[in-house]
Protein backbone atom coordinates (compact mmCIF):
# COMPACT_ATOMS: atom_id res chain seq x y z
CA UNK A 1 0.00 0.00 0.00
CA UNK A 2 0.99 3.60 -0.47
CA UNK A 3 1.23 4.26 3.27
CA UNK A 4 3.06 1.09 4.26
CA UNK A 5 6.73 0.36 4.20
CA UNK A 6 8.27 -3.08 4.18
CA UNK A 7 11.08 -4.08 6.49
CA UNK A 8 13.58 -4.10 3.59
CA UNK A 9 12.79 -0.41 2.97
CA UNK A 10 12.96 0.69 6.61
CA UNK A 11 15.51 3.43 7.19
CA UNK A 12 15.96 2.37 10.82
CA UNK A 13 16.47 -1.26 9.76
CA UNK A 14 19.08 -0.23 7.20
CA UNK A 15 21.02 1.89 9.69
CA UNK A 16 20.82 -0.79 12.38
CA UNK A 17 21.96 -3.46 9.92
CA UNK A 18 24.94 -1.40 8.78
CA UNK A 19 25.81 -0.47 12.38
CA UNK A 20 25.54 -4.12 13.46
CA UNK A 21 27.76 -5.37 10.64
CA UNK A 22 30.33 -2.66 11.29
CA UNK A 23 30.29 -3.32 15.06
CA UNK A 24 30.72 -7.09 14.59
CA UNK A 25 33.58 -6.68 12.11
CA UNK A 26 35.28 -3.92 14.11
CA UNK A 27 35.01 -5.70 17.46
CA UNK A 28 36.22 -8.98 15.96
CA UNK A 29 39.25 -7.29 14.38
CA UNK A 30 40.02 -5.42 17.62
CA UNK A 31 39.68 -8.63 19.66
CA UNK A 32 42.01 -10.53 17.30
CA UNK A 33 44.51 -7.65 17.38
CA UNK A 34 44.47 -7.46 21.19
CA UNK A 35 44.78 -11.23 21.47
CA UNK A 36 47.73 -11.21 19.08
CA UNK A 37 49.43 -8.39 20.97
CA UNK A 38 48.85 -10.23 24.25
CA UNK A 39 50.32 -13.45 22.84
CA UNK A 40 53.37 -11.56 21.60
CA UNK A 41 53.83 -10.00 25.02
CA UNK A 42 53.43 -13.30 26.86
CA UNK A 43 55.86 -15.05 24.54
CA UNK A 44 58.36 -12.23 24.95
CA UNK A 45 58.01 -12.46 28.74
CA UNK A 46 58.34 -16.22 28.49
CA UNK A 47 61.62 -15.89 26.62
CA UNK A 48 62.90 -13.33 29.12
CA UNK A 49 61.99 -15.66 32.00
CA UNK A 50 63.88 -18.55 30.42
CA UNK A 51 66.89 -16.30 29.82
CA UNK A 52 66.86 -15.12 33.43
CA UNK A 53 66.62 -18.70 34.66
CA UNK A 54 69.45 -19.65 32.30
CA UNK A 55 71.81 -17.14 33.93
CA UNK A 56 70.70 -18.32 37.37
CA UNK A 57 71.82 -21.81 36.38
CA UNK A 58 75.11 -20.48 35.00
CA UNK A 59 75.82 -18.63 38.23
CA UNK A 60 74.96 -21.70 40.30
CA UNK A 61 77.12 -24.32 38.51
CA UNK A 62 80.91 -24.57 38.51
CA UNK A 63 83.72 -27.15 38.33
CA UNK A 64 85.02 -28.78 41.48
CA UNK A 65 88.64 -29.75 42.25
CA UNK A 66 88.34 -32.90 40.21
CA UNK A 67 86.89 -31.11 37.16
CA UNK A 68 83.40 -32.35 37.79
CA UNK A 69 80.19 -30.31 37.71
CA UNK A 70 79.27 -28.94 41.09
CA UNK A 71 76.36 -26.90 42.36
CA UNK A 72 72.61 -27.28 42.35
CA UNK A 73 70.65 -24.28 41.00
CA UNK A 74 67.89 -22.95 43.23
CA UNK A 75 65.46 -21.39 40.77
CA UNK A 76 62.54 -21.01 43.19
CA UNK A 77 60.12 -22.82 40.87
CA UNK A 78 58.64 -26.16 41.93
CA UNK A 79 58.03 -27.13 38.34
CA UNK A 80 61.75 -27.89 38.00
CA UNK A 81 61.30 -30.55 40.71
CA UNK A 82 58.17 -32.20 39.23
CA UNK A 83 58.96 -34.97 36.72
CA UNK A 84 57.47 -34.52 33.26
CA UNK A 85 56.46 -30.90 33.92
CA UNK A 86 58.12 -29.61 30.76
CA UNK A 87 60.38 -27.31 32.84
CA UNK A 88 64.01 -28.44 32.96
CA UNK A 89 67.55 -27.19 33.30
CA UNK A 90 70.44 -29.11 31.74
CA UNK A 91 74.22 -28.57 31.95
CA UNK A 92 76.60 -30.62 29.77
CA UNK A 93 80.39 -30.57 29.32
CA UNK A 94 80.77 -30.92 25.56
CA UNK A 95 84.46 -30.13 25.15
CA UNK A 96 87.46 -30.87 27.33
CA UNK A 97 87.72 -33.83 29.67
CA UNK A 98 85.32 -36.67 30.00
CA UNK A 99 81.67 -35.80 29.21
CA UNK A 100 79.63 -34.84 32.19
CA UNK A 101 75.95 -33.95 32.61
CA UNK A 102 73.79 -32.42 35.32
CA UNK A 103 70.04 -31.86 35.06
CA UNK A 104 66.97 -30.98 37.09
CA UNK A 105 64.95 -33.62 38.87
CA UNK A 106 62.02 -32.93 36.51
CA UNK A 107 63.96 -34.22 33.50
CA UNK A 108 64.34 -37.74 34.88
CA UNK A 109 65.98 -40.05 32.38
CA UNK A 110 64.68 -38.21 29.35
CA UNK A 111 66.24 -35.61 27.13
CA UNK A 112 65.30 -32.64 24.98
CA UNK A 113 66.14 -32.54 21.29
CA UNK A 114 68.90 -30.04 20.55
CA UNK A 115 68.49 -27.95 17.41
CA UNK A 116 71.25 -27.90 14.85
CA UNK A 117 73.33 -24.72 15.00
CA UNK A 118 73.00 -24.29 11.24
CA UNK A 119 69.21 -24.17 11.56
CA UNK A 120 69.21 -22.00 14.72
CA UNK A 121 72.51 -20.13 15.02
CA UNK A 122 73.73 -18.29 18.12
CA UNK A 123 73.22 -14.54 18.24
CA UNK A 124 75.81 -11.86 19.04
CA UNK A 125 75.56 -12.71 22.76
CA UNK A 126 76.17 -16.37 21.91
CA UNK A 127 72.62 -17.29 22.90
CA UNK A 128 69.83 -18.90 21.01
CA UNK A 129 66.16 -19.76 21.62
CA UNK A 130 64.34 -22.45 19.71
CA UNK A 131 61.28 -24.69 19.88
CA UNK A 132 61.79 -28.36 20.60
CA UNK A 133 60.11 -31.50 21.95
CA UNK A 134 60.86 -33.32 25.19
CA UNK A 135 60.77 -37.05 25.84
CA UNK A 136 57.04 -36.93 26.59
CA UNK A 137 56.25 -35.29 23.29
CA UNK A 138 55.53 -31.91 24.87
CA UNK A 139 56.22 -28.76 22.88
CA UNK A 140 58.87 -26.80 24.76
CA UNK A 141 60.95 -23.68 24.28
CA UNK A 142 64.69 -23.91 24.89
CA UNK A 143 67.01 -21.06 25.92
CA UNK A 144 70.61 -22.12 25.38
CA UNK A 145 74.15 -20.80 25.59
CA UNK A 146 77.69 -22.20 25.77
CA UNK A 147 80.42 -20.87 28.04
CA UNK A 148 83.91 -21.83 29.25
CA UNK A 149 84.18 -23.38 32.70
CA UNK A 150 87.45 -23.75 34.64
CA UNK A 151 91.02 -23.08 33.55
CA UNK A 152 91.42 -26.02 31.19
CA UNK A 153 89.05 -24.76 28.49
CA UNK A 154 86.11 -26.99 29.24
CA UNK A 155 83.06 -25.87 27.24
CA UNK A 156 79.69 -26.30 28.98
CA UNK A 157 76.30 -26.13 27.32
CA UNK A 158 73.60 -24.60 29.51
CA UNK A 159 69.94 -25.08 28.64
CA UNK A 160 66.74 -24.00 30.39
CA UNK A 161 63.53 -25.46 29.00
CA UNK A 162 59.98 -24.13 29.48
CA UNK A 163 56.65 -25.76 28.68
CA UNK A 164 54.98 -24.04 25.69
CA UNK A 165 51.56 -25.27 26.86
CA UNK A 166 51.71 -22.84 29.78
CA UNK A 167 51.88 -19.94 27.32
CA UNK A 168 49.11 -21.35 25.15
CA UNK A 169 46.85 -21.91 28.15
CA UNK A 170 47.42 -18.39 29.40
CA UNK A 171 46.72 -16.87 25.98
CA UNK A 172 43.62 -19.04 25.45
CA UNK A 173 42.14 -18.04 28.83
CA UNK A 174 42.79 -14.37 28.07
CA UNK A 175 41.28 -14.69 24.60
CA UNK A 176 38.11 -16.32 25.93
CA UNK A 177 37.59 -13.55 28.44
CA UNK A 178 38.42 -10.93 25.85
CA UNK A 179 35.91 -12.24 23.30
CA UNK A 180 33.26 -12.57 26.03
CA UNK A 181 33.71 -8.97 27.13
CA UNK A 182 33.84 -7.80 23.53
CA UNK A 183 30.57 -9.62 22.82
CA UNK A 184 28.91 -8.05 25.86
CA UNK A 185 30.28 -4.66 24.87
CA UNK A 186 29.05 -5.18 21.29
CA UNK A 187 25.54 -6.11 22.40
CA UNK A 188 25.42 -3.11 24.70
CA UNK A 189 26.69 -0.83 21.94
CA UNK A 190 24.09 -2.15 19.51
CA UNK A 191 21.31 -1.55 22.04
CA UNK A 192 22.56 1.98 22.63
CA UNK A 193 22.83 2.54 18.86
CA UNK A 194 19.32 1.17 18.32
CA UNK A 195 17.89 3.47 20.99
CA UNK A 196 19.81 6.44 19.57
CA UNK A 197 18.72 5.70 15.99
CA UNK A 198 15.08 5.17 16.91
CA UNK A 199 15.11 8.33 19.02
CA UNK A 200 16.80 10.25 16.21
CA UNK A 201 14.21 9.06 13.68
CA UNK A 202 11.22 9.97 15.85
CA UNK A 203 10.73 13.30 14.02
CA UNK A 204 10.29 11.36 10.76
CA UNK A 205 7.64 9.24 12.46
CA UNK A 206 5.91 12.45 13.56
CA UNK A 207 5.96 13.66 9.96
CA UNK A 208 4.44 10.34 8.85
CA UNK A 209 1.63 10.63 11.38
CA UNK A 210 1.04 14.26 10.39
CA UNK A 211 0.80 13.26 6.73
CA UNK A 212 -1.70 10.54 7.63
CA UNK A 213 -3.80 13.18 9.42
CA UNK A 214 -3.59 15.40 6.33
CA UNK A 215 -4.69 12.53 4.10
CA UNK A 216 -7.53 11.82 6.54
CA UNK A 217 -8.62 15.45 6.32
CA UNK A 218 -7.99 16.14 10.01
CA UNK A 219 -5.35 18.82 9.39
CA UNK A 220 -4.25 20.86 6.41
CA UNK A 221 -0.49 21.20 7.01
CA UNK A 222 2.45 19.74 8.89
CA UNK A 223 2.44 21.35 12.29
CA UNK A 224 4.94 21.44 15.14
CA UNK A 225 8.66 22.03 15.56
CA UNK A 226 11.10 19.71 13.81
CA UNK A 227 14.91 19.32 13.92
CA UNK A 228 16.96 21.65 11.82
CA UNK A 229 17.95 18.84 9.42
CA UNK A 230 14.38 18.06 8.34
CA UNK A 231 12.72 21.43 8.89
CA UNK A 232 13.27 22.36 5.19
CA UNK A 233 11.50 19.12 4.21
CA UNK A 234 8.42 20.00 6.25
CA UNK A 235 8.41 23.46 4.71
CA UNK A 236 8.54 22.04 1.19
CA UNK A 237 5.74 19.57 1.97
CA UNK A 238 3.53 22.34 3.34
CA UNK A 239 4.29 24.44 0.27
CA UNK A 240 3.38 21.47 -1.96
CA UNK A 241 0.09 21.00 -0.10
CA UNK A 242 -0.72 24.71 -0.43
CA UNK A 243 0.13 24.65 -4.12
CA UNK A 244 -2.05 21.55 -4.62
CA UNK A 245 -4.93 23.30 -2.88
CA UNK A 246 -4.49 26.42 -5.05
CA UNK A 247 -4.42 24.31 -8.23
CA UNK A 248 -7.65 22.60 -7.22
CA UNK A 249 -9.36 25.88 -6.36
CA UNK A 250 -8.14 27.49 -9.58
CA UNK A 251 -9.43 24.55 -11.63
CA UNK A 252 -12.79 24.67 -9.90
CA UNK A 253 -13.02 28.43 -10.49
CA UNK A 254 -12.18 28.00 -14.17
CA UNK A 255 -14.74 25.21 -14.45
CA UNK A 256 -17.36 27.46 -12.88
CA UNK A 257 -16.45 30.38 -15.13
CA UNK A 258 -16.66 28.17 -18.22
CA UNK A 259 -20.01 26.80 -17.13
CA UNK A 260 -21.42 30.30 -16.62
CA UNK A 261 -19.98 31.56 -19.89
CA UNK A 262 -21.62 28.72 -21.86
CA UNK A 263 -24.90 28.76 -19.97
CA UNK A 264 -26.11 32.01 -21.52
CA UNK A 265 -25.37 31.14 -25.21
CA UNK A 266 -27.04 27.76 -24.82
CA UNK A 267 -30.06 29.36 -23.13
CA UNK A 268 -30.28 31.86 -25.98
CA UNK A 269 -30.27 29.04 -28.52
CA UNK A 270 -33.04 27.24 -26.63
CA UNK A 271 -35.14 30.41 -26.45
CA UNK A 272 -34.62 31.22 -30.11
CA UNK A 273 -35.65 27.70 -31.07
CA UNK A 274 -39.19 28.46 -29.85
CA UNK A 275 -39.60 31.05 -32.62
CA UNK A 276 -38.57 28.68 -35.40
CA UNK A 277 -40.51 26.27 -37.46
CA UNK A 278 -41.42 23.07 -35.55
CA UNK A 279 -38.94 20.88 -37.39
CA UNK A 280 -36.13 23.41 -37.07
CA UNK A 281 -37.06 24.17 -33.44
CA UNK A 282 -36.92 20.49 -32.52
CA UNK A 283 -33.52 20.08 -34.22
CA UNK A 284 -32.02 23.16 -32.54
CA UNK A 285 -33.47 22.18 -29.16
CA UNK A 286 -32.10 18.64 -29.40
CA UNK A 287 -28.64 19.84 -30.41
CA UNK A 288 -28.57 22.59 -27.77
CA UNK A 289 -29.65 20.11 -25.10
CA UNK A 290 -27.02 17.63 -26.27
CA UNK A 291 -24.47 20.43 -26.25
CA UNK A 292 -25.48 21.33 -22.72
CA UNK A 293 -25.11 17.72 -21.56
CA UNK A 294 -21.79 17.31 -23.32
CA UNK A 295 -20.40 20.55 -21.86
CA UNK A 296 -21.49 19.48 -18.38
CA UNK A 297 -19.95 16.07 -18.91
CA UNK A 298 -16.55 17.40 -19.94
CA UNK A 299 -16.62 20.07 -17.26
CA UNK A 300 -17.11 17.31 -14.72
CA UNK A 301 -14.20 15.39 -16.17
CA UNK A 302 -11.98 18.48 -16.01
CA UNK A 303 -12.98 19.04 -12.40
CA UNK A 304 -12.23 15.41 -11.52
CA UNK A 305 -8.81 15.61 -13.20
CA UNK A 306 -8.06 18.83 -11.30
CA UNK A 307 -8.79 17.33 -7.88
CA UNK A 308 -7.79 13.72 -8.58
CA UNK A 309 -4.35 13.99 -6.98
CA UNK A 310 -5.46 16.00 -3.99
CA UNK A 311 -4.43 14.38 -0.71
CA UNK A 312 -7.45 15.88 1.07
CA UNK A 313 -10.23 14.22 -0.96
CA UNK A 314 -12.43 11.70 0.90
CA UNK A 315 -16.16 11.00 1.19
CA UNK A 316 -18.09 9.20 3.92
CA UNK A 317 -19.50 6.14 2.11
CA UNK A 318 -22.21 5.19 4.58
CA UNK A 319 -23.62 8.71 5.04
CA UNK A 320 -23.72 9.33 1.29
CA UNK A 321 -25.59 6.08 0.58
CA UNK A 322 -28.07 6.65 3.41
CA UNK A 323 -28.78 10.18 2.17
CA UNK A 324 -29.28 9.07 -1.44
CA UNK A 325 -31.60 6.24 -0.37
CA UNK A 326 -33.75 8.66 1.64
CA UNK A 327 -34.07 10.93 -1.42
CA UNK A 328 -34.87 8.02 -3.75
CA UNK A 329 -37.50 6.66 -1.35
CA UNK A 330 -39.37 9.95 -1.61
CA UNK A 331 -39.11 9.93 -5.41
CA UNK A 332 -40.10 6.24 -5.65
CA UNK A 333 -42.67 5.63 -2.91
CA UNK A 334 -43.76 2.30 -4.42
CA UNK A 335 -40.26 0.83 -4.42
CA UNK A 336 -38.68 -1.03 -1.47
CA UNK A 337 -35.04 -0.06 -0.90
CA UNK A 338 -32.80 -2.58 0.90
CA UNK A 339 -29.55 -0.98 2.08
CA UNK A 340 -26.94 -3.39 3.52
CA UNK A 341 -24.04 -1.57 5.19
CA UNK A 342 -21.47 -3.74 7.02
CA UNK A 343 -19.74 -2.16 10.04
CA UNK A 344 -16.56 -0.17 9.54
CA UNK A 345 -17.14 0.92 5.94
CA UNK A 346 -14.06 2.96 4.90
CA UNK A 347 -14.30 6.37 3.28
CA UNK A 348 -13.92 6.71 -0.48
CA UNK A 349 -10.92 8.49 -2.00
CA UNK A 350 -13.28 10.55 -4.18
CA UNK A 351 -14.94 13.93 -4.06
CA UNK A 352 -18.45 13.83 -2.61
CA UNK A 353 -20.04 15.39 -5.69
CA UNK A 354 -18.63 12.61 -7.90
CA UNK A 355 -19.79 9.88 -5.49
CA UNK A 356 -23.28 11.34 -5.36
CA UNK A 357 -23.41 11.66 -9.14
CA UNK A 358 -22.27 8.06 -9.69
CA UNK A 359 -24.53 6.46 -7.11
CA UNK A 360 -27.42 8.79 -7.92
CA UNK A 361 -27.29 7.84 -11.60
CA UNK A 362 -27.14 4.12 -10.85
CA UNK A 363 -29.92 4.14 -8.23
CA UNK A 364 -32.11 6.42 -10.38
CA UNK A 365 -31.68 4.10 -13.36
CA UNK A 366 -32.58 1.11 -11.17
CA UNK A 367 -35.69 2.98 -10.04
CA UNK A 368 -36.80 3.41 -13.65
CA UNK A 369 -36.62 -0.32 -14.42
CA UNK A 370 -37.29 -2.15 -11.17
CA UNK A 371 -40.57 -3.88 -10.45
CA UNK A 372 -40.69 -3.06 -6.76
CA UNK A 373 -37.29 -3.78 -5.09
CA UNK A 374 -33.83 -2.25 -5.17
CA UNK A 375 -31.00 -3.77 -3.14
CA UNK A 376 -27.77 -1.86 -2.34
CA UNK A 377 -24.72 -3.50 -0.75
CA UNK A 378 -21.08 -2.71 0.01
CA UNK A 379 -18.15 -5.12 0.37
CA UNK A 380 -14.36 -4.97 0.32
CA UNK A 381 -12.75 -5.83 -3.01
CA UNK A 382 -9.46 -7.70 -3.39
CA UNK A 383 -6.75 -6.60 -5.77
CA UNK A 384 -3.73 -4.36 -6.06
CA UNK A 385 -4.92 -0.73 -6.02
CA UNK A 386 -3.89 1.41 -8.95
CA UNK A 387 -4.87 4.76 -7.44
CA UNK A 388 -1.83 6.34 -5.74
CA UNK A 389 -3.90 7.76 -2.85
CA UNK A 390 -5.89 4.60 -2.33
CA UNK A 391 -5.60 2.09 0.47
CA UNK A 392 -7.73 -0.54 -1.29
CA UNK A 393 -11.09 -0.90 -3.03
CA UNK A 394 -14.75 -1.41 -2.25
CA UNK A 395 -17.49 -2.79 -4.48
CA UNK A 396 -20.85 -1.02 -4.29
CA UNK A 397 -23.64 -3.13 -5.80
CA UNK A 398 -27.01 -1.79 -6.91
CA UNK A 399 -29.51 -4.53 -7.94
CA UNK A 400 -33.14 -4.47 -9.07
CA UNK A 401 -35.80 -7.01 -9.96
CA UNK A 402 -36.67 -5.47 -13.31
CA UNK A 403 -36.34 -7.02 -16.78
CA UNK A 404 -32.51 -6.82 -16.75
CA UNK A 405 -30.28 -6.89 -19.86
CA UNK A 406 -28.81 -9.50 -22.15
CA UNK A 407 -25.06 -9.53 -22.77
CA UNK A 408 -25.33 -7.78 -26.12
CA UNK A 409 -27.60 -5.16 -24.57
CA UNK A 410 -25.06 -4.51 -21.81
CA UNK A 411 -22.34 -3.85 -24.40
CA UNK A 412 -24.62 -1.43 -26.28
CA UNK A 413 -25.71 0.32 -23.08
CA UNK A 414 -22.10 1.25 -22.21
CA UNK A 415 -21.72 3.21 -25.46
CA UNK A 416 -22.10 6.96 -25.27
CA UNK A 417 -25.63 8.19 -25.92
CA UNK A 418 -26.99 4.75 -26.71
CA UNK A 419 -30.55 4.20 -25.40
CA UNK A 420 -32.19 0.80 -25.59
CA UNK A 421 -35.67 2.06 -24.80
CA UNK A 422 -36.72 5.45 -26.14
CA UNK A 423 -39.87 5.37 -23.96
CA UNK A 424 -37.83 6.10 -20.86
CA UNK A 425 -36.69 9.70 -20.29
CA UNK A 426 -33.02 10.56 -20.47
CA UNK A 427 -30.17 11.43 -22.80
CA UNK A 428 -28.47 8.06 -22.90
CA UNK A 429 -25.27 9.45 -21.31
CA UNK A 430 -25.78 8.01 -17.82
CA UNK A 431 -23.96 4.69 -18.00
CA UNK A 432 -21.13 5.98 -20.17
CA UNK A 433 -20.61 8.92 -17.81
CA UNK A 434 -20.47 6.50 -14.88
CA UNK A 435 -17.87 4.42 -16.71
CA UNK A 436 -15.69 7.44 -17.47
CA UNK A 437 -15.90 8.92 -13.97
CA UNK A 438 -14.97 5.62 -12.34
CA UNK A 439 -12.15 5.34 -14.87
CA UNK A 440 -10.82 8.73 -13.81
CA UNK A 441 -10.44 7.28 -10.30
CA UNK A 442 -8.81 4.09 -11.69
CA UNK A 443 -11.95 2.17 -10.75
CA UNK A 444 -14.50 0.42 -12.93
CA UNK A 445 -18.13 -0.45 -13.55
CA UNK A 446 -19.58 -3.89 -14.35
CA UNK A 447 -23.09 -4.88 -15.46
CA UNK A 448 -24.48 -8.39 -15.06
CA UNK A 449 -27.58 -10.34 -14.01
CA UNK A 450 -28.81 -9.79 -10.46
CA UNK A 451 -29.98 -12.65 -8.21
CA UNK A 452 -33.22 -10.64 -7.96
CA UNK A 453 -33.75 -11.20 -11.67
CA UNK A 454 -32.96 -7.74 -12.98
CA UNK A 455 -29.75 -5.79 -13.56
CA UNK A 456 -26.83 -5.62 -11.13
CA UNK A 457 -24.43 -2.66 -11.39
CA UNK A 458 -21.12 -3.17 -9.57
CA UNK A 459 -19.01 -0.05 -8.97
CA UNK A 460 -15.39 -0.59 -7.92
CA UNK A 461 -14.19 2.55 -6.15
CA UNK A 462 -10.94 3.47 -4.32
CA UNK A 463 -10.82 3.64 -0.54
CA UNK A 464 -9.21 6.58 1.22
CA UNK A 465 -6.15 5.93 3.36
CA UNK A 466 -7.14 5.24 6.94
Amino acid sequence: MANRTGHSRSLAARVLTIATLWAVIALFVVAVLISTLYRNGVERSFRELLRAQLYNVINSVSLDENGGLAGVPQLGDLRFNRPGSGWYWIVEIIDGGRPQRSASVSLGGQDVVVADTDAVPFDERYERVYASVDGNGMNVLVSETEILLGDNGEVARFRVVGNQADVDTDVSAFSRQLFLFMALFGVGSLLVNAIAILFGLRPLDRIRRSLEEIRAGKTEALEGRFPREIAPLTGEVNALIDNNRRVVERARMQVGNLAHSLKTPIAVLLNESRNMEPDQARLVEEQATAMQNQVQHYLDRARIAAQQNSVLVRTDTAQTLERLVRVMERLNPDTAFELHLPPGIPDLAMEQHDVEELLGNVIENAGKWTADTIRIGVEAAAGDPAAPDSDGWVDIRVEDNGPGMAEDQIAEAMKRGKRLDETKPGTGLGLSIIKEITGEYKGGVQLDRSPLGGLRVRLRLPVAVR
